[in-house]
């Protein structure tokens, strides 16, 4: 059998880089191989002198930062006085997870990288740019960047001849086995819920605070194709607070029919409970389950059967069939041959993972419970920007959310897990309490006063500056300038009445146009004028497909025609505001 012994290290700040790693995991049991997954500020990284082989698995955050469970790390492996000569004896691979829409792409996974060869690592691959930009996301780099490091691990310590991978009906073991429960427990665990209304310390992911939604208001027009919520929470004796810039974090739930045709299409009983084990010692269970936990709850609020499955997903399925049909067909999908076709089944037109097992019925009811952990990744919470400023409005924290909802060639159309089921809670119904808590966001505003800030904000994009606005009025700064984009001015042109009352008080320059590239380019003096002459710093927020693109050529231009700079210095110029934090972007697909 193999001897390697592999330590895959994670810093994940939205749960994409430990879904990543914790399927690497998996692939090595499947290979013999020894492996340990953990996060890497968990992991006492002096210890990484005596580890031969160590895959990094790492995301970038913000303006270029690492997330937030491998900070330590990060502080530590650029410490100046460790030795050139320290990780000699390590054999290491980096992957990166990144989005191509901001400037500093995987900036965090090419450091590291080349810190690791600095301290004398032998670097196993090139390290992996996985783009969530991708048509087929991150695992069109990943998949074959996979193949390619078990190649180069197994080289040394090749797999037996007699071991197949991935015999028909016969999966690997399972992470967790459920021990069902006789009896409903007398106690209902589900009554001690990890959220909490009262937590000890700044709520977080393992012990969010159950916030009581206020209200829960339409922003755009009646006739608008885009429902758009502001929503208000109220956070009173929660411990939570924030800046502008900051994001809060919502745990949401599937839908009630949704839970329902899971547990038929497996044969599962919503109301029977059960305990978790780990199959191997030093494996946790996940921190936010109770113990003991009912199906439901399992499936409504753990189990992400609304996302679209990764390839893995159907490797899985296939060893699990007991129908030679649908197996046949799952193999396939998962097979390196099949990526087109499985694009073209299952990636392209969104289809989720309820849907996938309701097209393979045999096989859905075969799926035995204890792989329910292996086969469904968890629900990860989303991020918004809060709206809003506590200088503005104490205790409360307020978000603007766009309800997703778009057609494929599916006959249902594809919604938001989080944006959906935030819109369907109404508070004026009865008590409505959400599992949040909040964390730092990728933009920071300057601390000094007088120094002024260009906000470019279309659409829901406008969200984060309305929370720096509000701030930075409270405490007497006037140089605010906000180029807001919206279709049309009737139907949302969000917080309008609030924007025109701080422009009459002179504390907010508002310009307001559907493209915002436009406007901007129309008012290039009075933007040279902020950023050279004045300091100012330039915030963009919005989607990422095309603006932050077009925001930057205009930019670029402004630079060469009111500036007087060529095109290299322009692009310098740039550059340099970059760099020093005066142009930040926050951007999402």
């Amino acid at each position: 059998m193999p001897s390697a012994r592999l330590l895959v290290l994670f810093g994940s700040q939205t749960g994409t880089a430990q879904d990543v790693s914790e399927r690497l995991g998996r692939e090595a049991r499947r290979r013999q191989l020894s492996c340990r997954v953990q996060a890497l500020d968990s992991y006492p990284v002096v210890n990484l002198i005596n580890e031969p082989l160590v895959i990094f698995i790492c995301a970038t955050t913000g303006q270029g930062d690492p997330p937030d469970n491998m900070k330590s790390f990060w502080r530590f492996i650029f410490r100046r006085s460790l030795p050139s000569t320290a990780l000699c004896q390590m054999d290491f691979a980096v992957l990166g997870l990144g989005d191509s829409s901001y400037t500093k792409f995987n900036f965090i996974a090419k450091k590291l990288h080349r810190r690791l060869l600095q301290l004398g690592g032998s670097a196993l691959l090139p390290v992996c740019l996985g783009d969530d930009q991708h048509e087929l996301g991150p695992d069109a780099a990943i998949d074959p960047w996979l193949q390619d490091l078990w190649e180069k691990v197994l080289g040394p310590h090749p797999v037996p001849l007699n071991l197949d991978l991935g015999p028909p009906g016969v999966p690997w073991p399972s992470k967790f086995t459920l021990q069902f429960l006789k009896d409903t427990p007398s106690l209902d665990p589900e009554e001690l819920c990890v959220a909490r209304t009262d937590p000890q310390g700044p709520p977080s992911e393992l012990q969010p605070f159950l916030a009581p939604m206020v209200s829960n208001q339409r922003v755009t027009g009646p006739s608008h194709f885009q429902d758009v919520r502001l929503i208000e929470f109220d956070v009173s004796d929660s411990g939570i607070s924030f800046a502008a810039g900051d994001v809060v974090l919502i745990q949401p739930e599937n839908m009630a029919s949704h839970v329902q045709q899971f547990c038929q299409a497996l044969g599962l009983d919503p109301e029977q409970h059960f305990t978790l084990q780990p199959r191997e010692p030093g494996v946790a269970c996940p921190a936010r389950l109770p113990q003991p936990c009912s199906m439901r709850r399992l499936v409504s609020q753990y189990l992400d059967i609304a996302s679209v499955p990764r390839r893995s997903f159907f490797e899985l399925l296939a060893c699990l069939s007991p129908h030679e049909l649908e197996r046949e067909k799952l193999r396939e999908f998962s097979s390196a041959r099949g990526q087109e076709e499985l694009c073209e089944y299952c990636t392209r037109p969104r289809r989720t993972v309820l849907e996938v097992l309701c097209d393979f019925p045999h096989t859905a009811a075969a799926v035995p419970p204890d792989y329910l952990l292996d086969l469904v990744p968890l629900i990860r919470p989303r991020a918004f920007s809060i709206a809003s400023s506590l200088r503005a409005h104490p205790s409360r924290l307020q978000i603007l959310v766009a309800v997703v909802q778009y057609r494929t060639r599916l006959r249902e159309p594809r919604r938001g897990l989080c944006s959906s089921w935030l819109a369907s809670l109404d508070p004026a119904q009865g008590p409505v309490r959400v599992p949040l808590w909040v964390r730092s966001g990728g933009l920071t505003f300057p601390k000094m006063p007088d120094i002024p800030v260009i906000m470019v904000g279309p659409g829901t994009g406008v969200a984060p500056f309305r929370a720096a606005i509000q701030e930075r009025v409270a405490q007497g700064e006037t140089g605010n300038v906000l180029f807001f984009g919206c279709r049309r001015r009737d139907q949302d042109f969000y917080w309008e009445a609030e924007w025109k009352q701080l422009q009459a008080r002179g504390c907010l320059t508002l310009e307001q146009k559907m493209y915002v590239q436009h406007r901007l380019r129309a008012l290039g003096p009075l933007v040279w004028e902020l950023l050279d002459g004045r300091g100012a710093h330039f915030y963009l927020a919005g989607n990422a497909k095309y603006m932050p693109a077009d925001v930057c050529d205009t930019l670029l231009s402004i630079f060469r025609e009111e500036g007087g700079l060529s095109g290299p210095d322009a692009a310098a110029y740039l550059a340099q505001l970059q760099r020093t934090l005066r142009f930040q972007t926050e951007t999402w697909a």
